[in-house]
């Protein structure tokens, strides 16, 4: 073989694929699997360039669906290195459902669909009148993949065997092929190596139908049809050994045997491998060394293209699976198993790490194990979009390296598509990466645009300094908010730059900011679940949860007894309803008069609603029933209990548009009108009056300003106060999570310390450590402490 250096048709393809096909993966920790209303969904987010953390993007949007792909909630999430973190905070009214969620960046929006983060999460809710439940059912389909995707007349030919289940798939199955002539006589046999997978190897006839019976421990069979059966072709083979990949090409029926044939390998759509074939035998084979990975572990997706320069074979092949080459933490720990006893570790500080993500949790050994973590994320499940069963064991000390080469003989690298870069195809870029937030903000006075005029920008957080910012509008009247960080709420004063002696014109001019980095609607249906809902509250619950129903009902009592001690505040708040009822009677009309509505106070309460995009944004999770999907315009459209509601503007008829464009500023009540009064299934929104104004603003200096919603910070992990009175009447603790922290680092010089309490339990805590150095090297601890 020799190195082939003309520029042809695959040297332009390979050229268009590294200079565009550069793509993202996400993966989040999530601190559970299952949730109750009430709790904290924390997530921690890692995205992937390839095998390395990004530095593509700084904004992660991660999303909560209902299972009708209804929105429930997003946060916008502050990536450094590819590192994130966030929380979703679960009201006690959404409904015992399965939900969804979703992350992704707007780079990866340039590219399908399927490869964004999707997770399905049971959230249960004991007052729900629906209840989940899970079909314990192992329905399965199966289909075979002859080595490197061709089967060839005469050519022996490995096979693999692949399961798919929506559920839990069967611990056991076998199967036998058969002449589909001669259906009692077994050609060859196979038995699985693990849920996913099984292998096979037979020498195929042409003209031959050949068929695979495949019976589970269960009692079910089923009957699949392998490939038809070619004539002329090639087929590749691939071994492993320590000096690196073996490859062997065999071919039948070609006139001019194997010459020019070309052999492409590319990781993570970067070419690492080329060779040209120049012999007219029908066989060939050599060594691709394991240096094309760096010696590191890795996909690599070799691609035979035949005289013509047309894909003849694909195979995809794991270089090293066994050298993970992950670091340990030193940790320095004993444990005590006492019922509610503090615990704490240390990880011994380095140079080469500074920040550590710890998730302590009771683990429970009875559930079905059916995990993707971290390893599995990164060098399986962010590349390959088909189900997979608990991904998470091909990376466990036990695991087995051939299943994993027969798994990948039956997937297929979907990153780039061969003919399309052939064709000097790439994708459409319409969304490029931006370092941090931007806003794009639209300037008039008196309902008319201002080209080209000054504007003076004063920007405020509550724990920053004043910021003030001379800015220009454009021909058409706009300015530009670029490059800016802030995760608390911003408040930005603006007016004209004018001579003070001028009549000023403020009062009159306004300032909307629109975010040009932006959530991108989920377009594809949601993935199949094997969870359901039964309208029978009585159904028998999932025995897993049971422990987070009992932490459930221990934090309502928690919560019960804390607020019986606070009697001055729910006399300050009864003073507020009063408020909100005053301010009711002044806006409503009889018809929108209603005892089943629901109102919101924007005079008086809610001040931190300045800081979303737009009311409807702010709505989301904060009345039961209430749910919003987007339109393809990017506009919250609401529903109440299932069917799309009507939306009012001082009572009069309005759209989702035009009250996306509505400053919150300007909005003195929204009420949720349900059923019982003349305009029902209703959002009815009503603009301040000239004397709406809260007592605490009454004597604040009038000044144009708006409120911009930036990162979301996440919910700090709490520990429970052991030692409260509340705490003390828990008289069983079942907390699951019993630590986390995203970003735990060495503390006034004391190494990084992770401290948490016992539940009653105490017998299998799983201590998840997870960090990178300046290298990007991982180092990975996840094991069972007793």
């Amino acid at each position: 073989m020799s190195q082939l250096h003309a520029q042809d048709r695959i040297d332009k393809a390979i050229e268009n694929l590294e200079q565009h096909y550069t793509q993202e993966k996400v993966f989040l920790l999530l601190d559970k699997d299952k949730y109750i209303v009430g709790d904290h969904i924390f997530f921690k987010s890692f995205v992937f360039n390839g095998y390395g953390r990004s530095t593509i993007s700084t904004t992660l949007f991660v999303e909560l669906y209902d299972h009708s792909k209804n929105l429930v909630d997003k946060k916008t999430v502050f990536l450094t290195n590819g590192e994130g973190d966030g929380t979703f905070t679960l009201n006690n009214f959404l409904k015992e459902d399965i939900y969804f969620v979703r992350a992704y960046t707007t780079w990866m929006a340039n590219f399908p669909e399927e490869f964004n983060f999707m997770k399905q999460i049971p959230i249960y809710n004991p007052n729900s009148e629906q209840k989940l439940i899970l079909d314990n059912n192992t329905k399965w389909t199966a289909n075979a993949f002859p080595e490197s995707g061709t089967f060839v007349d005469g050519i022996p030919t490995k096979v693999a065997v692949r399961l798919y289940s929506q559920g839990i798939p069967p611990a056991s199955w076998n199967g036998y092929v058969i002449d589909a002539e001669k259906p009692n006589e077994k050609l060859t046999t196979f038995k699985n190596l693990d849920e996913n997978v099984s292998a096979l190897t037979m020498t195929p006839k042409f003209g031959k139908t050949y068929k695979a019976i495949i019976d589970d421990n269960k009692g079910t069979k089923q009957t699949i049809t392998l490939p038809p059966v070619s004539r002329s072709g090639i087929n590749l083979q691939l071994t492993g050994d320590a000096k690196g990949i073996n490859y062997k090409i065999k071919g039948v029926n070609l006139a001019q045997g194997l010459q020019a044939y070309s052999i492409i390998g590319t990781i993570n759509n970067q070419l690492v491998y080329r060779a040209n074939i120049k012999t007219t035998a029908s066989e060939a084979s050599s060594n691709i060394p394991n240096k094309v990975s760096n010696d590191e572990t890795a996909v690599l997706n070799i691609t035979i293209f035949d005289d013509q320069q047309n894909v003849a074979a694909q195979r995809l092949y794991f270089v090293n699976p066994k050298n993970l080459n992950l670091d340990l933490p030193t940790l320095a720990f004993s444990m005590n198993n006492e019922p509610r006893a503090f615990n704490s570790f240390d990880i011994e500080p380095d140079d080469d790490h500074t920040s550590y993500t710890v998730l302590v949790k009771e683990k429970n050994p009875s559930e079905p194990k059916n995990e993707n973590t971290l390893l599995s994320a990164k060098w399986l499940t962010g590349d390959f979009t088909s189900p997979i069963f608990d991904p998470a064991q091909y990376f466990e000390k036990s695991a087995n390296p051939e299943a994993l080469d027969d798994l990948l003989i039956s997937e297929k690298w979907k990153r780039f598509d061969w003919e399309a870069l052939l064709e000097s195809n790439s994708p459409e870029i319409k969304y490029r990466p931006q370092k941090n937030l931007s806003f794009q903000g639209k300037v008039t006075n008196n309902g008319h645009f201002l080209p080209n005029k000054s504007v003076n920008l004063l920007l405020k957080t509550e724990h920053s300094e004043k910021n003030f910012i001379p800015a220009v509008t454009d021909d058409n009247g706009f300015i530009y908010l670029d490059n800016i960080y802030f995760d608390e709420p911003l408040t930005v004063s603006y007016y004209l730059n004018k001579d003070k002696n001028q009549t000023s014109d403020s009062d009159h001019l306004n300032l909307i900011f629109q975010p040009m980095v932006t959530n991108i609607p989920y377009k594809s249906p949601l993935p199949p679940t094997n969870y359901r809902l039964v309208n029978d509250k009585n159904a028998p619950q999932d025995p897993s949860i049971a422990k987070a129903l009992q932490n459930w009902q221990n934090n309502l009592g928690i919560d019960d007894f804390n607020k019986a001690t606070l009697i001055e505040e729910v006399k300050v708040t009864a003073k507020k309803v009063d408020k909100k009822a005053e301010l009711d009677r002044a806006l409503s009309s009889g018809r929108f008069s209603s005892m089943n509505a629901t109102i919101f106070d924007f005079v008086n309460e809610n001040k931190d609603a300045q800081s979303s995009l737009n009311i409807l944004q702010w709505l989301q999770g904060r009345a039961a029933g209430l749910t919003f999907t987007i339109d393809s315009s990017g506009n919250y459209i609401p529903s109440i209990r299932g069917s799309q509601a009507s939306l009012y503007l001082d009572e009069m008829p309005t759209d989702a548009s035009m009250i996306s464009s509505l400053p919150i500023s300007s909005i003195a009540m929204v009420k949720i009108l349900k059923d019982g009064g003349l305009v029902s299934n209703a959002v009815a929104i009503y603009t301040k009056k000239g004397n709406m104004i809260a007592e605490e603003d009454k004597k604040t200096e009038t000044v144009n300003k708006l409120v911009l919603k930036g990162y979301d910070r996440s919910v700090e992990f709490e520990l429970p106060d052991i030692t409260g009175d509340a705490y003390k009447k828990i008289t069983k603790d079942t907390r699951e999570t019993l630590y986390w922290n995203p970003s735990l680092s060495e503390d006034g010089g004391l190494a990084p310390r992770a401290k948490f309490f016992n539940n009653d339990d105490a017998r299998n805590r799983e201590i998840l450590i997870i960090s990178f150095d300046k290298n990007d090297k991982l180092l990975y601890y996840n094991e069972i402490v007793k």
